[in-house]
């Protein structure tokens, strides 16, 4: 993979990174703004302050983002193995967005937020752009 593929990637893990971040932030009311605002526009429905405080929300919303925010962080920090390693880590690494994916849409869709698919679809397709280019899934190392 080439040194622009590389950063490609480290950029994408940022991203997981920071919207752990931002997920994270729906635990505490002075930070649930931003997620908020998502929950609005993937709902269709405004996302109220109360809507937050039901039992168990803010707790489900800020594990969410520390989980994502972990995923995106242990990626970023396995890259360099991951490169090294070659094709079964690639395939591996694979595997698990796909998991993530297929689940984390069915339950969109089951519970009313099926727009949270377009983002999941987006964050997916920037995963793949460069492991299927660079062919990644092919190769033994590199």
């Amino acid at each position: 993979m080439s040194n622009f593929w590389k950063t490609w990637m480290q950029i994408w893990c940022w991203g997981v990174i920071l919207f752990g971040a931002v997920l994270a932030g729906g635990a505490f009311p002075a930070t649930d703004a931003a997620v908020r605002t998502l929950y609005s526009i993937l709902g269709g429905a405004p996302a109220t302050p109360e809507m937050f405080d039901a039992p168990g929300m803010r707790f489900s919303v800020g594990l969410m983002g520390a989980v994502t925010l972990g995923w995106g962080a242990t990626i970023l920090g396995l890259l360099p193995a991951i490169h090294q390693a070659g094709a079964p880590a690639w395939r591996g690494l694979t595997l698990a967005l796909a998991i993530w994916f297929v689940i984390d849409g069915a339950i969109s869709v089951a519970t009313g937020y099926g727009l949270n698919n377009l983002p999941n679809t987006a964050l997916a397709a920037l995963y793949f752009i460069p492991v299927l280019t660079t062919g990644v899934l092919k190769r033994s190392a590199g």
